[in-house]
């Protein structure tokens, strides 16, 4: 029996309450998503800060994506609220991958690493049996519906051709319009923001993503 792909909606706001009503929202139809935070370096837009999480506890099982310049001050407050992973990018700054792979897992959360589309498999190739899952970013990171990079699924399909057990999953631009062709890419899981949060009913657009891509 084929492995179902699953479909992670990505949450990206400025704003606590915002953050708040969408997972209330996407709680109504599925049990995990995916917490976008960007800090104005290492990508050009601001999203909640560390503060707005304190206090939180998310409704639904979350994985944290960090587009930050520093990983380790956002660790604890993900773990607070309730996430069970933390994905960093590959392209920082302060390259001490290790250090911050060792600071997710002594919280006992599953660790990923984000690359950009420009970034090959031989840059990070070092890292991924350190980490549970390597997230493609087919768009230039920072805002909610980029443009698509097709080229991405070509590097996906080469990743699974070398690691076919490492979860693999893609961000960015992923809609009705090309979810099938992405499917080919033997990817494992899609995060979709702007097609599911800005859908006049999300539930639906989930539920028919999910099915493109399982069909």
């Amino acid at each position: 029996m084929r492995t179902q792909r699953n479909v992670v909606p990505a949450l990206l706001t400025d704003k606590k309450e915002n953050l708040s009503r969408m997972l209330d929202i996407c709680s109504g139809f599925c049990n995990y998503a995916q917490i976008d935070i960007m800090d104005g370096k290492l990508v050009p837009s601001k999203s909640i800060s560390v503060k707005d999480l304190s206090g939180m506890r998310f409704p639904i099982r979350s994985e944290a994506h960090l587009m930050v310049e520093d990983p380790l001050e956002w660790i604890e407050a993900f773990k607070n609220a309730g996430s069970t992973r933390v994905i960093f990018h590959f392209e920082i700054k302060e390259k001490n991958h290790l250090k911050i792979i060792d600071a997710i897992r002594k919280q006992n959360l599953e660790v990923g690493i984000a690359v950009n589309p420009s970034t090959k498999i031989k840059d990070f190739e070092f890292l991924i049996n350190r980490v549970n899952c390597v997230l493609f970013m087919s768009v230039i990171p920072g805002f909610y519906g980029s443009k698509f990079i097709p080229e991405v699924l070509d590097k996906i399909k080469e990743f699974k051709t070398l690691y076919p057990e490492k979860c693999a999953g893609i961000d960015g631009g992923v809609k009705t319009e090309n979810v099938k062709t992405v499917a080919e890419s033997g990817v494992n899981y899609v995060c979709v923001g702007s097609a599911i949060l800005k859908a006049e009913n999300p539930k639906e657009a989930f539920l028919k993503i999910k099915g493109l891509l399982n069909g």
